[in-house]
């Protein structure tokens, strides 16, 4: 036998903590443990018996086990912390097994900084990746205050008695708590033949993390935030991931699993461990780019001009797991606002409105019943909406999303679309509800028109989505190659289609932006209303006997229509096929108050320069006007 080998044969008995032998295996043991001449390990020494860089068999390091022979370091460590975290770290006990790895891996101390032999000669430098410095908190988090806190997501067993639930018995807590040998074994590089990080079990699909946290658990009324994860995207699909995406060992989605999106060490975000803050940690996967085979659709091309998306948090705004699910002056649009990446799952056929689809599976929203009582997860698409477009304060109006109307009734806050949307509102699109209005609808489709604005698509209910709406202006459901949802997209307002809206520079004064005898067909102003309502039919005039007249005079639908529903009560205004004027582009008659009669079809007020009456005429006044009846 020769002097490596029978030096190898002594070290495989080693204790490495409390009294345990860790089993022999064969093939590649130490690995890059290995400091020896000649070895695999980016740093060598001149030592050839390799043990002897941790090990001294006579007298280790303040006579402790495992007879530990590298100085130990005196660091103190920035711990990981989360707002949601229930287990406090605290800084690591001297000689304990987490301080043993921190001797090398904290980079204080120079690797072959022995006790029984001074320091070795070495060459060459350890892997940046594998030096986590004085900063713990990008690691996992190792010397948690004892005992452990039970949580919802966490294996119920883990604080109850101790064990983790690997079924292999390889993950376990070392004296009740997590360190570094939890989930290391440094003897042992490659017991997870892809991920050689000296594990102490196989990882893939995450098994590792499994073992001590639990997607199924249920505790009362909690929420469970990893729940779903089993039937999730991420835990499923197949899609192969290139090395370069540097999101984990294995190589597809379903294996990496966990690590996907989570760094056991040096990760980016600022918690939980993330590979990146927000939206960042998901975009190596989702920018339609080589990492993934077959590419995912790319989410983040509709945040590329001349696209205009959600906006993303900034320094001041940033998403966190712990913040109220009511936005209130921090409204962002993160990943994570509106999809769980531990439950969502891929759409593959699309059921009409108005429950939440698979992607969205999981997401916390808001009810509409009243615009506070929390909903986690929610039932229908339109609660996730109400995080933002809701009831919360500091909401804003951005004009890189175009013009924004003034309505005749409003409900006080026009950004609170909540009472637009409302069952007792006098008329609004049936988002929240059916429909409940029992006019007729002569213009309106059997079915939904794809982007093509010709061939049909999903058909006509009862109800509709927010983003059947506003939506990705290239996305799948419709037919086109991009993502679904309200991304981004190239016109106003996050809008499938082009949907112009009309202004004046004062109310009553001139329309500076008229679009006479418009072209009716997908590429026209009105794309978006032609999605469900045929154009055709009410340039007939059908409902209403001036409909004609007012679109070919280059009127936007948006003058007299409002596009949610009637937040507020006007008693000038009854309300009904959500007429509600845009009081930035139609002014007052004179003295007399704007007023709609749906009877009657008819209604007072000045437009464009012209005089709306009473008795149903119109005259011109302040320099002519283009309708005549």
């Amino acid at each position: 036998m020769s002097v490596g080998a029978r030096v190898l044969s002594a070290c495989a008995t080693i204790l490495l903590s409390g009294g345990a032998l860790f089993a022999q295996v064969s093939g590649d043991v130490i690995g890059m443990h290995d400091l020896g001449p000649g070895s695999k390990s980016p740093i060598t020494g001149a030592r050839p018996d390799f043990c002897m860089y941790c090990h001294e068999p006579h007298s280790g390091v303040g006579g402790r086990t495992p007879l530990w022979n590298q100085k130990l370091s005196v660091q103190s460590y920035t711990l990981y912390s989360s707002a949601t975290e229930v287990n406090k770290a605290t800084q690591p006990m001297m000689g304990a097994d987490s301080t043993l790895c921190l001797s090398c891996h904290d980079g204080t101390v120079a690797p072959g900084t022995t006790a029984a032999f001074g320091k070795v000669a070495m060459f060459g430098s350890m892997n940046t990746s594998d030096i986590f410095g004085s900063n713990l908190q990008p690691s996992h988090p190792i010397a948690l205050a004892l005992p452990l806190k039970d949580n919802i997501d966490l294996i119920a067993s883990l604080a109850a008695t101790g064990k983790t639930g690997d079924p292999t018995g390889a993950i376990r807590l070392v004296n009740g708590n997590i360190e570094c040998t939890t989930c290391h074994n440094a003897h042992v590089q490659a017991k997870d033949l892809i991920s050689q990080s000296f594990l102490v079990r196989d990882s893939s699909s995450g098994q590792m993390c499994l073992a001590c946290h639990d997607p199924n658990r249920q505790i009362g009324g909690k929420v469970n935030p990893i729940a779903d994860w089993a039937i999730s995207a991420h835990a499923l699909v197949q899609n192969k991931l290139s090395p370069q995406a540097n999101v984990g060992s294995y190589t597809t989605v379903a294996q990496d699993a966990c690590i996907g999106c989570h760094a056991p060490h040096n990760a980016q975000g600022p918690a939980r461990l993330l590979r990146g803050q927000n939206e960042q940690d998901c975009i190596a996967c989702h920018n339609g780019g080589s990492n993934l085979t077959p590419a995912a659709p790319n989410v983040f091309a509709e945040y590329a001009s001349p696209k205009v998306g959600h906006p993303f948090p900034t320094a001041t705004n940033a998403h966190d797991a712990a913040e109220s699910v009511l936005l209130n002056n921090n409204r962002h649009a993160t990943c994570v606002d509106c999809h769980s990446g531990h439950g969502s799952a891929q759409v593959t056929t699309f059921a009409g409105p108005p429950l939440v689809r698979l992607s969205q599976r999981d997401a916390a929203g808001i009810s509409a019943t009243n615009g506070i009582t929390v909903l986690a997860p929610v039932v229908n698409q339109y609660e996730n909406c109400f995080r933002c477009h809701g009831s919360g304060t500091g909401k804003a109006v951005r004009p890189v999303f175009g013009y924004l109307p003034a309505r005749a009734a409003s409900g006080g806050d026009p950004l609170n679309i909540i009472p637009q949307f409302s069952v007792t509102a006098t008329s609004s699109h049936p988002v929240t509800h059916v429909s409940s209005s029992s006019l007729p609808q002569p213009s309106l489709l059997s079915s939904m028109l794809n982007l093509d604005g010709m061939t049909p698509g999903r058909p006509m209910g009862t109800q509709i989505f927010c983003t059947d709406c506003h939506n990705s202006d290239d996305n799948r459901e419709f037919g086109g190659p991009g993502p679904n949802g309200p991304h981004g997209s190239k016109w106003t307002h996050i809008l499938e289609r082009r949907y112009e809206f009309s202004q004046a520079v004062a109310p009553g004064q001139l329309v500076t932006n008229l679009f006479r005898a418009p072209d009716l067909s997908i590429n026209g102003p009105y794309a978006l209303c032609g999605k469900c309502h045929s154009l055709s039919n009410i340039m007939t005039n059908a409902s209403f006997n001036q409909h004609q007249s007012h679109i070919n005079a280059g009127f936007s639908c948006s003058v007299c229509h409002t596009a949610h529903g009637l937040g507020g009560i006007d008693p000038n205004l009854s309300g009904q096929r959500l007429v509600n004027f845009d009081v930035n582009v139609v002014g007052q008659n004179g003295a007399l108050p704007i007023t709609y009669n749906q009877n009657t079809n008819t209604c007072v007020l000045a437009c464009h320069g012209t005089a709306h009456n009473p008795n149903g005429s119109v005259t011109a006044s302040q320099g002519g006007g283009l309708l005549k009846k």
